[in-house]
Protein backbone atom coordinates (compact mmCIF):
# COMPACT_ATOMS: atom_id res chain seq x y z
CA UNK A 1 0.00 0.00 0.00
CA UNK A 2 2.81 2.38 0.86
CA UNK A 3 4.51 1.80 -2.50
CA UNK A 4 1.18 2.39 -4.26
CA UNK A 5 0.85 5.66 -2.31
CA UNK A 6 4.37 6.80 -3.24
CA UNK A 7 3.80 6.07 -6.92
CA UNK A 8 0.45 7.87 -6.88
CA UNK A 9 1.85 10.86 -4.99
CA UNK A 10 4.80 11.16 -7.38
CA UNK A 11 2.44 11.21 -10.38
CA UNK A 12 -0.45 13.20 -8.91
CA UNK A 13 1.67 15.76 -7.04
CA UNK A 14 4.91 15.95 -9.07
CA UNK A 15 6.07 19.14 -7.31
CA UNK A 16 5.60 17.59 -3.86
CA UNK A 17 2.66 19.80 -2.90
CA UNK A 18 -0.44 21.43 -4.34
CA UNK A 19 -0.26 25.20 -4.66
CA UNK A 20 -3.32 27.40 -4.07
CA UNK A 21 -3.15 28.52 -7.71
CA UNK A 22 -3.95 24.92 -8.78
CA UNK A 23 -7.17 24.91 -6.75
CA UNK A 24 -8.39 28.49 -7.03
CA UNK A 25 -12.03 27.57 -7.78
CA UNK A 26 -12.17 25.35 -4.71
CA UNK A 27 -10.53 27.96 -2.47
CA UNK A 28 -12.94 30.65 -3.74
CA UNK A 29 -15.85 28.61 -2.37
CA UNK A 30 -14.45 29.13 1.15
CA UNK A 31 -15.89 25.81 2.34
CA UNK A 32 -13.10 24.17 4.33
CA UNK A 33 -11.68 25.30 7.64
CA UNK A 34 -8.93 24.03 9.91
CA UNK A 35 -10.16 24.34 13.47
CA UNK A 36 -8.44 23.52 16.73
CA UNK A 37 -7.76 20.12 18.26
CA UNK A 38 -9.84 17.37 19.77
CA UNK A 39 -9.25 16.12 23.33
CA UNK A 40 -6.60 13.67 22.10
CA UNK A 41 -4.62 16.28 20.15
CA UNK A 42 -5.97 15.46 16.69
CA UNK A 43 -6.51 18.38 14.29
CA UNK A 44 -10.10 19.21 13.36
CA UNK A 45 -11.29 20.21 9.88
CA UNK A 46 -14.74 21.68 9.27
CA UNK A 47 -16.49 21.39 5.91
CA UNK A 48 -19.44 23.66 5.08
CA UNK A 49 -20.97 21.45 2.38
CA UNK A 50 -23.56 24.02 1.26
CA UNK A 51 -20.67 26.06 -0.16
CA UNK A 52 -19.56 23.31 -2.55
CA UNK A 53 -20.59 23.75 -6.18
CA UNK A 54 -19.36 22.06 -9.34
CA UNK A 55 -17.22 24.40 -11.44
CA UNK A 56 -15.01 24.51 -14.51
CA UNK A 57 -12.08 22.92 -12.63
CA UNK A 58 -14.15 19.77 -12.25
CA UNK A 59 -13.33 16.64 -10.31
CA UNK A 60 -9.61 16.91 -11.02
CA UNK A 61 -9.34 20.24 -9.23
CA UNK A 62 -11.53 18.88 -6.42
CA UNK A 63 -9.14 15.93 -5.96
CA UNK A 64 -6.18 18.31 -5.84
CA UNK A 65 -8.09 20.33 -3.23
CA UNK A 66 -8.59 17.21 -1.10
CA UNK A 67 -4.87 16.41 -1.29
CA UNK A 68 -4.07 20.04 -0.41
CA UNK A 69 -6.44 19.76 2.56
CA UNK A 70 -4.98 16.48 3.81
CA UNK A 71 -1.44 17.79 3.47
CA UNK A 72 -2.36 20.92 5.47
CA UNK A 73 -3.96 18.79 8.19
CA UNK A 74 -1.06 16.34 8.33
CA UNK A 75 1.53 19.13 8.65
CA UNK A 76 -0.37 20.40 11.72
CA UNK A 77 -0.22 17.04 13.48
CA UNK A 78 2.05 16.90 16.51
CA UNK A 79 4.72 14.18 16.60
CA UNK A 80 3.16 10.78 17.21
CA UNK A 81 -0.28 11.83 15.99
CA UNK A 82 -1.52 10.08 12.86
CA UNK A 83 -5.24 10.88 12.72
CA UNK A 84 -7.61 13.81 12.30
CA UNK A 85 -11.28 14.64 12.82
CA UNK A 86 -13.63 16.13 10.23
CA UNK A 87 -16.96 17.79 10.92
CA UNK A 88 -19.12 17.86 7.81
CA UNK A 89 -21.79 20.52 8.31
CA UNK A 90 -24.60 20.02 5.80
CA UNK A 91 -26.73 22.94 6.93
CA UNK A 92 -28.28 24.49 3.82
CA UNK A 93 -27.09 21.65 1.57
CA UNK A 94 -29.33 20.98 -1.44
CA UNK A 95 -29.31 19.49 -4.91
CA UNK A 96 -27.23 22.40 -6.21
CA UNK A 97 -24.44 21.19 -3.90
CA UNK A 98 -24.80 17.53 -4.86
CA UNK A 99 -21.67 16.33 -6.63
CA UNK A 100 -21.56 12.53 -6.53
CA UNK A 101 -18.41 12.29 -8.65
CA UNK A 102 -16.56 14.59 -6.24
CA UNK A 103 -17.82 12.65 -3.21
CA UNK A 104 -16.64 9.37 -4.73
CA UNK A 105 -13.27 10.92 -5.61
CA UNK A 106 -12.81 12.14 -2.03
CA UNK A 107 -13.74 8.70 -0.67
CA UNK A 108 -11.26 7.05 -3.00
CA UNK A 109 -8.47 9.36 -1.85
CA UNK A 110 -9.26 8.80 1.84
CA UNK A 111 -9.51 5.03 1.50
CA UNK A 112 -6.73 4.37 -1.04
CA UNK A 113 -4.05 6.95 -0.26
CA UNK A 114 -4.70 8.21 3.26
CA UNK A 115 -5.91 5.04 4.98
CA UNK A 116 -6.32 5.17 8.72
CA UNK A 117 -5.75 8.93 8.84
CA UNK A 118 -9.41 9.75 9.44
CA UNK A 119 -10.38 9.11 13.05
CA UNK A 120 -14.00 10.28 12.78
CA UNK A 121 -16.28 12.15 10.43
CA UNK A 122 -19.13 13.85 12.25
CA UNK A 123 -21.98 14.60 9.85
CA UNK A 124 -24.13 17.39 11.30
CA UNK A 125 -27.28 19.17 10.12
CA UNK A 126 -27.95 16.51 7.47
CA UNK A 127 -31.13 17.43 5.61
CA UNK A 128 -33.55 14.77 4.48
CA UNK A 129 -32.68 15.50 0.84
CA UNK A 130 -29.06 14.47 1.53
CA UNK A 131 -30.13 10.86 2.02
CA UNK A 132 -30.70 10.49 -1.74
CA UNK A 133 -27.04 11.27 -2.46
CA UNK A 134 -25.98 9.20 0.54
CA UNK A 135 -27.71 6.09 -0.86
CA UNK A 136 -25.67 6.42 -4.06
CA UNK A 137 -22.34 6.90 -2.26
CA UNK A 138 -22.82 4.44 0.63
CA UNK A 139 -22.06 1.21 -1.30
CA UNK A 140 -18.65 2.60 -2.32
CA UNK A 141 -17.55 3.26 1.25
CA UNK A 142 -15.23 0.70 2.79
CA UNK A 143 -16.81 -0.83 5.95
CA UNK A 144 -13.88 0.44 8.08
CA UNK A 145 -14.51 3.97 6.83
CA UNK A 146 -18.27 3.66 7.38
CA UNK A 147 -17.65 2.92 11.06
CA UNK A 148 -15.89 6.27 11.37
CA UNK A 149 -18.91 8.22 10.07
CA UNK A 150 -21.21 9.49 12.78
CA UNK A 151 -24.50 11.15 11.86
CA UNK A 152 -25.28 13.52 14.70
CA UNK A 153 -28.87 14.38 15.57
CA UNK A 154 -29.53 18.12 15.91
CA UNK A 155 -30.91 17.63 19.43
CA UNK A 156 -27.66 16.13 20.68
CA UNK A 157 -25.27 18.05 18.43
CA UNK A 158 -23.31 20.02 21.01
CA UNK A 159 -23.24 17.26 23.63
CA UNK A 160 -22.03 14.69 21.08
CA UNK A 161 -19.25 16.96 19.80
CA UNK A 162 -18.23 17.91 23.35
CA UNK A 163 -17.52 14.24 24.09
CA UNK A 164 -14.55 14.50 21.71
CA UNK A 165 -13.85 18.24 21.46
CA UNK A 166 -13.47 20.84 24.20
CA UNK A 167 -15.78 23.86 23.84
CA UNK A 168 -12.74 26.12 23.43
CA UNK A 169 -11.76 24.09 20.32
CA UNK A 170 -15.23 23.77 18.81
CA UNK A 171 -16.18 26.15 15.98
CA UNK A 172 -18.47 29.00 17.06
CA UNK A 173 -20.91 27.97 14.32
CA UNK A 174 -21.47 24.73 16.27
CA UNK A 175 -21.75 26.25 19.74
CA UNK A 176 -18.07 26.52 20.58
CA UNK A 177 -15.68 29.42 20.90
CA UNK A 178 -13.33 29.22 17.88
CA UNK A 179 -13.86 31.53 14.94
CA UNK A 180 -13.63 29.94 11.51
CA UNK A 181 -10.22 30.03 9.79
CA UNK A 182 -10.27 29.09 6.07
CA UNK A 183 -7.86 26.26 5.30
CA UNK A 184 -5.89 28.40 2.85
CA UNK A 185 -5.26 30.94 5.65
CA UNK A 186 -4.10 28.42 8.23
Amino acid sequence: MFLKYLNWKRNFVPNGSISPSEIRHEIQQNKMFLQGWDKKGRPIALLLAARHFQHEGGVDEFKRFIVYLFDKIITRMPPGQEKFIVIGDLKGWGYANSDIRAYLAALSLVQDYYPERLEKLFVVHAPYIFMTAWKVVYPFIDPKTRKKMIFVDNKSLKSTLLEEIDESQLPATLGGKLELVPIHNS
